[in-house]
């Protein structure tokens, strides 16, 4: 039987939540090379803990802003990868709010630094992170690719809407193909924290209030990242190259976030003390029509909130007695 031949990887986003585990699911079979700035915000502490685990088991670990083009283009055309996986972006609609500036910067002129310096070095394959965010208002659940995106309701959704639009351009200017990621509220072991399931769960073991915004009358499709990480390795191993191609990564069941809450409480065996408040910027409700991508991979998300939970829980708990 021959030998699978390893392929080249290039990972942007190395140190982040799905960038880091994408590295360590692929290192085993292939050739992968993560790209992170590592920058310090209130994601760092565990940033550095992430990077620590992916540096000792990929092939090379650059310290490395996308926005440095010198820099990137030498490491591209140096490494030579087959594909590149773009996952470097700042994270969170609220954040976007507070610092927009911070993502036009990184997540649109950042993205066109790797896609433009991918064109250009002939990458054959290039998948890059968009967002379920990119639905924006639209109520017509489950969302399907083909559904014509309206109003971006804050500043995060707008820049991955920016990212889709670069990438439809790159490819009838250009003839380069790429495929997008409409990633739905991603979580599990070394998930961020500053995202739901990972903040309420250390707020209630804290003993701390969590907040809850529009009133608690929002839904999410909750997609956990080991069905992430699986989606995206078969899509690099996938022969055919489709031109611009929109999937929705997600586990096509939205789950009210108050049900969540309630799941944490009980692996916890603890109560939460709740904060409801409304907000404007969130989407009320995602659901993703993933038929697209179970059809082209035979493949889609089914790992359940509560099994999902019961997982991060158990992860936690040893990598806060660690701490």
């Amino acid at each position: 039987m021959k030998n699978r031949i390893k392929k080249n990887i290039l990972v942007t986003g190395a140190a982040g939540f799905i960038g880091s585990s994408l590295c360590l699911k692929l290192a085993n079979s292939n050739k992968v090379i993560g790209i992170d700035n590592l920058s310090r915000d209130h994601n760092y502490f565990i940033k550095i803990k992430r990077y620590q685990l992916v540096k000792k088991n990929i092939f090379k670990f650059y310290k490395l802003d996308i926005n440095d083009e010198n820099k990137l283009n030498f490491i591209i055309s140096r490494f030579k990868p087959d594909c590149i996986i773009h996952l470097a972006a700042s994270a969170g609609v609220r954040d976007s709010i507070k610092n927009p500036k911070k993502f036009i910067t990184n997540n649109i002129l950042g993205f066109f630094n790797v896609i433009d310096a991918a064109k250009n070095n002939n990458v054959r394959k290039f998948l890059y992170a968009s967002s379920s965010s990119v639905y924006g208002l639209n109520q017509k659940i489950p969302f399907k690719e083909s559904l014509k995106l309206n109003f971006a309701p804050n500043i995060y959704a707008t820049t991955k809407q920016s990212n889709e639009m670069i990438a439809k351009t790159y490819e009838y200017l250009h003839g380069y193909p790429s495929t997008g990621l409409r990633f739905f509220s991603v979580y599990g072991p070394w998930g961020r924290p500053d995202m739901a399931v990972f903040k309420f769960t250390k707020n209630i073991l804290e003993k701390k209030k969590i907040t809850v915004f529009n009133n608690g009358e929002y839904k999410r499709d909750f997609t956990y990242i080991d069905d992430v990480v699986e989606s995206i390795r078969r899509l690099i191993n996938i022969k055919t190259n489709f031109a611009n191609v929109i999937l929705n990564v997600g586990g096509s069941k939205s789950y009210p976030v108050l049900n969540l809450i309630k799941l944490i409480e009980k692996n916890l065996n603890l109560k939460a003390k709740i904060i409801l408040r409304s907000s404007r910027g969130e989407m009320k409700a995602t659901r993703a029509n993933a038929n697209k991508l179970l059809k082209l991979i035979k493949f889609k998300p089914t790992t359940n909130l509560k099994k999902g939970v019961s997982n991060f829980i158990r992860w936690y708990l040893g990598f806060k007695s660690k701490k």
